[in-house]
């Protein structure tokens, strides 16, 4: 399949689309759900959001230099970090400072070996490889991140008097706080761990079709999928291995006591 042969869609077919979307408005009017105007904002924020989004990487591949693409990726981890902060509404302390070391080192590291090592576009920094890879490898890890720090907290939270007893009777602040951190991580890996057990099966991800759908070669898009997706988990649980690890202690000071952050 040719380039030329992928059917493009034009703005009735996309409004003709977006009446899937009045249709559950509707339904959820219907029901008195409550979300009619949330679904309509959301929908037009997409809408806004993926055209800027699509301007700006024409003008990105437009140039094909270093420096725009890696500003583009500096936004992506810096937006990324303020959507977390949002979603997590119980905050270990120093929550931004180790929530941006872990992004910065789990993403980046897996998105380097994965992206510069593994796949290995010419130049180094093609945008049509780099940026999409990327923004997948953040994406997904946000989900991980995001369950790891909310759960750490809750763990904390509710093995207080727990972790405040191991302590007392000589336990380090390690050991004390070990189950804590062994719940949080298990809870940051699920959905990485669901997604890979139901693809291919249950669903077809999003870069296999797309890839399928601009003409590739299926088994080439397989290879892709298999490769993006041992680079989302590594990401995920590189990310959130650095969040619990670092976040555990600073509950605690350095003479193992628990500090009172509630």
């Amino acid at each position: 399949m040719s380039e030329a042969t992928i059917l493009d869609l034009s703005l009735p077919d996309l409004l003709l689309a977006y009446g899937l979307l009045l249709l559950v408005v509707g339904l959820a009017r219907l029901r008195d759900a409550g979300q009619e105007r949330d679904l309509v904002w959301a929908s037009l924020r997409m809408v806004a959001q993926l055209l800027l989004v699509g301007y700006l990487l024409h003008w990105i591949f437009a140039w094909n230099r270093p420096l725009p693409v890696l500003v583009l990726l500096v936004l992506m981890f810096g937006f990324a970090v303020q959507v977390i902060g949002r979603r997590v509404s119980r905050k270990m302390p120093g929550f931004y400072r180790v929530l941006t070391i872990a992004l910065m080192l789990g993403c980046g590291l897996v998105t380097f070996l994965f992206c510069v090592v593994i796949v290995g576009p010419t130049p180094w920094y093609d945008p049509r490889y780099l940026i999409p890879l990327t923004g997948m490898i953040i994406g997904n890890s946000m989900n991980g991140a995001t369950l790891a720090a909310e759960r750490l907290s809750a763990e904390m939270h509710e093995r207080r008097q727990e972790i405040e007893t191991a302590l007392c009777l000589g336990a380090s602040s390690a050991q004390a706080g070990r189950e804590a951190l062994r719940g949080a991580f298990r809870a940051a890996l699920i959905p990485a761990t669901n997604s890979m057990a139901a693809m291919g099966i249950v669903f077809l991800p999003g870069m296999m079709t797309g890839q399928i759908l601009s003409g590739t070669e299926p088994m080439i898009a397989v290879r892709y999928q298999i490769g993006i997706m041992f680079a989302i988990t590594g990401a995920v649980g590189l990310t959130s291995f650095l969040i619990v690890s670092q976040g555990i202690r600073r509950y605690f000071t350095s003479a193992h006591q628990l500090l009172d952050v509630d």
